[in-house]
């Protein structure tokens, strides 16, 4: 599994022109789930994600969550991620994982970072999505295990 976590000041995702999610600051995440990942690789971003300190405090640190500012999460499946173009000028996807097992830790991601006290908004699974997003810093990270 690898994740995309980027701070915004805000962001939409629309599909074939219809605004599906609209967060203001947070994290747009992408997230790509890899062939054989489980329930357990994605505990490691349900519990990471939140506690992620990038964002300034009163003092001008990096010293704070998303929880601690209040920010909202939009969540998008990224199989692309997982693309390879070592070989030739067209990525190959063999590593993405199929769509109906991706979908579910999707799923899985999405519910259990809304327990940790998230406003989690997503994209539609599998869709030609348009996403405009203010990327604040930029700050991005990569996470992956």
């Amino acid at each position: 599994m690898k994740a995309i976590v980027q701070r915004v000041l805000s962001a939409n995702l629309k599909v074939d022109g219809e605004l599906i999610s609209k967060i203001e600051k947070g994290y747009v995440v992408f997230l790509g789930v890899k062939k054989g990942d489980t329930k357990l690789d994605a505990d490691y971003y349900i519990k990471k994600i939140p506690t992620l300190r990038i964002f300034k405090d009163e003092n001008g640190k990096i010293n704070k969550s998303i929880l601690d500012v209040g920010g909202e999460i939009l969540l998008v499946s990224q199989f692309t991620l997982y693309a390879d173009s070592s070989h030739g000028n067209r990525p190959s996807f063999i590593e993405a994982e199929v769509p109906e097992k991706a979908n579910e830790l999707y799923e899985y991601v999405k519910e259990g970072l809304i327990k940790q006290g998230l406003t989690v908004k997503t994209g539609v699974f599998g869709a030609d999505m348009k996403i405009s997003q203010i990327n604040d810093g930029p700050f991005t990270i990569i996470l992956e295990k």
